[in-house]
């Protein structure tokens, strides 16, 4: 439980920080816009700041499921090419699970696929300063 929250808690504030940075970004290109673009980026910051708990559930459910349909996908891929006229066999509908559980599977996941998207391996350790410790 403890290096559950604790790694949760990490995940806050990493994000936490990916928010403020983007917000400069935003405020540094804001201006560059024309008056409409401006109005419409202005608006589309102002409905992603009021996001509901439905909507995250919504959106947590629907990557914890493309994420589980990837993953199935990569094992079901043949080794070999299949022969010409023969089809790879489909795949049984994902269903997530909805609660603490599906989010910290979730957490757990996301943190494994940013790993894999920054082409680091499992066994690696980045510190909190984005230096990389084995």
């Amino acid at each position: 439980y403890y290096e559950m929250s604790y790694g949760l808690n990490i995940e806050m504030h990493k994000q936490a920080e990916i928010v403020k940075r983007l917000n400069g970004i935003c405020a540094q290109v804001l201006p560059y816009l024309s008056q409409e673009h401006q109005q419409q980026v202005l608006g589309a910051i102002e409905r992603a700041k009021q996001v509901t708990a439905p909507e995250l559930n919504s959106i947590i459910r629907q990557q914890l499921q493309a994420h589980q349909l990837s993953q199935l996908q990569a094992l079901a891929l043949p080794l070999t090419p299949l022969p010409v006229g023969l089809q790879p066999p489909s795949l049984p509908a994902v269903s997530a699970g909805t609660g603490l559980l599906s989010l910290s599977a979730l957490g757990s996941q996301a943190h494994l696929s940013k790993e894999d998207k920054n082409g680091h391996d499992g066994d690696a350790h980045q510190d909190d300063d984005g230096e990389k410790s084995d």
